[in-house]
């Protein structure tokens, strides 16, 4: 006879969703639990490009790609890059209609994807776990503010970067890459900025120099989220820095004076700044001792700068570890191979994603960028 865990995913964020609704499709039980109050509690942010081979396929294997293809926004996939200085467009990829294979989807209506088809009740709102506690049997309490849940079998951890579940299989937490990002928006970008709309595309830009960047996403509902990343700590080049506990429009301002007024009014018409973010990275290649009946999945498990690839990571992880239990007779060895999969593969992805992001942030700026789209 097959043994089938309880199971808890700790977050509903993509990862932890994917997950849920694989199992589902199999008739596998689980309970989720999630830190926010609703579905729509919080800005979920940018806009995803979901890849053919890592995001598009966990969808495949939960039943939801057509479902995706139907709501995606396949005429944004659009990519230039711009001169910091005059705004001269030095680099564009604009797919031909029907090419592009990587649709964008708003991180909200992916959730919301994710959510239709579980079953009602499986995800518990308002439900921080703050630690994860061993039994002498084996299995794991789950503790939050509002009580504790469990026994479980198997504790998946889909609670990114500062995940509790991985805290009680390691001591490491995310380094700071020494970038942080200050997000602003453009609302009704098509009749209130037609300039700004033209700039951007139906895409993504780009534009770096010397330790900083400006970058702009379009997403749904004719918005603009808007980038601005900057050095919080000096480099070799002793490029001018920007602490996080004063930044201002009047701030970013001085930090991209010299830059092409074009670019720099992406923020200062912006309607304001509604986030300033850290970039975090966890060291690639982390391991952490195997423990039965404890695993991540994501940014729990590998957390890297935001260059396109953590979200397909996140949900192709969770789509295997899915599979790989529902296919298994041992489910303890299913989450040990599933594990070393895993890891392999996301040590050789963010080796290269921490190498890009540190040469994008540094004197190479736009070329370094231009590498990585000519090498997609």
């Amino acid at each position: 006879m097959i043994e089938r865990p309880s199971i808890a995913i700790v977050g509903a964020g993509p990862a932890g969703l994917t997950a849920a609704n694989v199992l589902d499709r199999s008739g596998w039980r689980f309970e989720v639990f999630e830190v926010e109050q609703s579905i729509g509690a919080r800005d979920q942010g940018g806009s995803l490009d979901l890849h053919p081979q890592e995001g598009q396929l966990a969808l495949e294997k939960a039943g939801l790609l057509d479902a995706f293809f139907a709501v995606a926004r396949h005429e944004d996939q659009e990519q230039r890059v711009y001169d910091y200085r005059t705004a001269h467009l030095i680099r564009e990829i604009i797919p031909e209609p029907g090419k592009g294979d990587r649709p964008e989807i708003d991180r909200l209506l992916l959730r919301t994807l994710l959510l239709e088809l579980l079953p009602e009740g499986s995800v518990r709102w308002n439900a921080p776990i703050n630690k994860v506690q061993a039994q002498p049997d084996g299995r794991y309490m789950l503790h939050s503010a509002t009580g504790v849940m469990g026994p479980f079998d198997l504790v998946i951890g889909a609670d990114g970067a500062y995940s509790k579940v991985r805290a009680a299989l390691t001591d490491v937490r995310p380094n700071d890459t020494g970038v942080a990002f200050a997000e602003l928006w453009l609302s009704d970008v098509d009749r209130l900025h037609p300039d700004h709309s033209a700039l951007v595309g139906h895409g993504m830009m780009i534009s770096l120099h010397d330790g900083a960047g400006i970058i702009a996403q379009r997403n749904g509902n004719e918005t603009i989220r808007v980038y601005a990343a900057f050095r919080t700590t000096p480099g070799e080049g002793g490029w001018p820095t920007v602490s996080l506990s004063n930044v201002t429009k009047d701030t970013l301002r001085a930090r991209f004076a010299g830059w092409a007024p074009s670019l720099v009014s992406l923020i200062t018409d912006a309607d304001a700044i509604v986030a300033v973010r850290p970039v975090v990275s966890l060291p690639p290649g982390l391991r952490w001792p195997q423990r039965d009946g404890l695993t991540l999945v994501g940014d729990a498990a590998h957390v890297m700068p935001p260059l396109g690839v953590g979200v397909n990571l996140a949900m192709l992880d969770a789509a295997e570890l899915a599979e790989a239990l529902i296919g298994s007779v041992d489910w303890r060895q299913a989450v040990r191979e599933y594990e070393k999969v895993m890891l392999d593969r996301a040590e050789r992805i963010s080796v290269h994603c921490n190498a890009a992001f540190d040469e994008m942030y540094s004197e190479a700026g736009a070329q370094a960028v231009i590498d990585n789209l000519d090498g997609r």
